[in-house]
This record gives C-alpha cells, sequence and structure tokens, in this order.
C-alpha cells in the first residue's frame, strides 16, 4: 500500500525545477512577521509551494489522497515532457499543446488563493441557492399533488453517496399532517472546493480548445518571474489599465502562465497567436512581470531579484503571520472534522 501524500504540492516540483539553481528555488514572501526576515530565500523544491492535507479528504473513516494522484496523472505528468519541450524550444504536437493547457488551467484552481476566492463566492451564493433547490422541490410537490400524480420521495436518493457527487443533501422528512420537511445540508470547504475543481476540469475544460495559444520570449537581460498562483486571467483595457479574473473563455481577455524564466504561455481569447518565439518589446515585457508580481499570493519566485520588491513591497505583521500559520496547521483536522460530520448525517 502507497504511503498517503500528506504534505500537498499546489505548485508542481517539475514546474518550478525551471526557475531552480542547484535544487533550490529563490523566493521572495509577501508576508513576513519582522522586517530582519531577508528579502529572498532559497529553498529547496519540495520545502515550498505545498499545505498539509490541502488535497486529501475523508472517505468513509479514511483519509484518502487520491485527488493529489488524480492531479499527477491527469495533468501533471501528462505536462511534464511538453513543458520540456517549451524550455528547449522543440517542435511541440497538438497533444503537446492539450497537455499544455490542460496544465496551465489546472494551476488556476488548485492554488490556495483560487480557493479562497471559491469559498467566499459560496458562503455569498449558497443560501440562495439552498431557497431556490427548495422552491423547485416544493413546486414538483404542490403540482403533484393539484394534478393528483404520484410523486415518489426518497430521501436515500436524494443524499450524496460518493466524492464524485456535489457534497449537498436534501432530505425530506414526512409530517403528521401530510406535509413534508425539508433540510439541506452542504459542505462549505475542502471537499465542495475539490468537487468543484474535479467538475471545471473534467467538464469545462473539454470545450477550451488548443488554439490561440503561443510561447512569448522574455527580451534579453530581461526574465519571467512566477508566483504561487502562476495563471493569470487578466482583461486589459485601451488606456493600458487591466483587471485580473476574467474567464477562461471571455472575449479578448489574457491568459499567461510563466513556463521559465525566457518561456511564457500566452493566449488571448479569440485572437491570432503571435508566432510561438516572439520577444516581447521591454515595455510589454516590464508590464507582464509587473502582473506576475501583483497576481502572486504569497510568493514570488524567480531567478532575477532585480525590482521585485519595488513592484510589490513586503508586507510586515508578525499577528498576520503567526494567525496565517496556525490557520494551516488546522486545516486539515478542522476539514477532516466537517467531512465526518456530514458524512455522519449530523
Amino acid at each position: 500500500m502507497s504511503e498517503l501524500r500528506r504534505d500537498n504540492h499546489f505548485i508542481p516540483k517539475l514546474y518550478l525545477k525551471n526557475w531552480a539553481q542547484d535544487g533550490k528555488i529563490f523566493s521572495y514572501r509577501l508576508l513576513v512577521p519582522h522586517q530582519k526576515v531577508p528579502l529572498w530565500k532559497a529553498h529547496p523544491l519540495k520545502g515550498i509551494a505545498f499545505h498539509p492535507h490541502l488535497y486529501t479528504y475523508t472517505l468513509g473513516d479514511q483519509v484518502t489522497d487520491e485527488f493529489e494522484r488524480w492531479l499527477d496523472s491527469e495533468f501533471e505528468s501528462p505536462a511534464a515532457e511538453a513543458i520540456q519541450r517549451v524550455v528547449q524550444e522543440q517542435r511541440l504536437s497538438r497533444d503537446d499543446w492539450r497537455r499544455l493547457i490542460s496544465f496551465a488551467l489546472c494551476q488556476d484552481l488548485r492554488t490556495p488563493a483560487h480557493m479562497r476566492q471559491f469559498l467566499q463566492r459560496l458562503q455569498r451564493t449558497l443560501p440562495q441557492m439552498i431557497d431556490q433547490t427548495i422552491e423547485r422541490c416544493i413546486t414538483r410537490l404542490t403540482h403533484a399533488a393539484v394534478h393528483g400524480a404520484h410523486l415518489e420521495i426518497n430521501p436515500e436518493n436524494l443524499e450524496s453517496s460518493s466524492f464524485d457527487d456535489c457534497p449537498f443533501r436534501l432530505t425530506s422528512t414526512p409530517e403528521a399532517d401530510g406535509t413534508h420537511t425539508f433540510k439541506a445540508e452542504a459542505v462549505v470547504g475542502r471537499r465542495t472546493w475539490l468537487w468543484q475543481m474535479r467538475k471545471l476540469l473534467t467538464e469545462t475544460l473539454q470545450e477550451i480548445e488548443p488554439k490561440g495559444w503561443t510561447v512569448l520570449h522574455a527580451p534579453p537581460g530581461m526574465t519571467w518571474p512566477t508566483s504561487d498562483n502562476p495563471l493569470i486571467r487578466v482583461g486589459i483595457y485601451e488606456d493600458g489599465s487591466y483587471k485580473f479574473g476574467t474567464g477562461w473563455k471571455s472575449d479578448n481577455a489574457d491568459l499567461l502562465l510563466p513556463i521559465s524564466p525566457k518561456h511564457l504561455l500566452h493566449c488571448t481569447v479569440g485572437q491570432r497567436p503571435a508566432v510561438r518565439g516572439s520577444v516581447v518589446d521591454r515595455g510589454l515585457a516590464q508590464a507582464i512581470r509587473r502582473m506576475i508580481v501583483q497576481h502572486a499570493d504569497q510568493y514570488v519566485f524567480s531567478v532575477d531579484p532585480a525590482d521585485i520588491a519595488e513592484l510589490r513591497p513586503r508586507v510586515v505583521d508578525s499577528q498576520r503571520y503567526a494567525e496565517e500559520l496556525q490557520g494551516w496547521k488546522n486545516w486539515g483536522r478542522e476539514q477532516d472534522q466537517v467531512e465526518k460530520k456530514f458524512a455522519g448525517g449530523s
């Protein structure tokens, strides 16, 4: 039996190694406890961009790492050769492009930054979603009663019984007066995030065509950094301003993923791509560097520290730093408790 993968890397080592020197990668942390912390620190690849139990979840009374293994087998390992072909500037087949794009969009979803955004959005929208679901059930019951139709209500059929299903449960309890009491339950946490990620990566991803993508080169004397939130979705306006968070398929949205200090995977949705290997002019390259740094969550990685600290000064806050560390320390245990409680029906 294979050992449980507890330390879940949200930025794969096979990706970060393109910025590594002698097996270590230089990182610039955006939140530090005090001013004496060095601006840059070298980390071994296995010692950065991971959190314990980020992707594990409870299945029955066991903790499983199948999601981490699924990401590896479906997105990381298949893309490894294609990434190296980009770095070595070799020919890319259609399958290579498909694997690169799948890897890139997977990187958009699997980070703690995306998880926080998703869970915050879910907290806002879940009450309305539950109300709408219950209203639809009431409408069906009312219609059946008015028209004398038989409507089978089996709570067991309504329950989520496997991880492949949404971690949402709606049950109906018949009352003595002939009415029914509906109860809606959902997991707002790790399991819902993993469910949403799998759904997007198995359904929505298939709608993304492997066309319109290219690889751009940094100009001489400049390099692309990367971060712990590396896939950038950005809308750029005529006045040069921009806004992060556009959709994968939004017209004229720019999607960017640094592949190495020299190579940048790029797509402008709906537009003809530049010739692969085109060198970006210095003004645009500096704007892209700024975007990469601004889009980072907690870490920037670079072979050239040059202006990173000027592009985004770090925050010095000992309390916030301690709270973040404690939050991740408690993460796995808290999520296990929530998932077990849901599975037990309480």
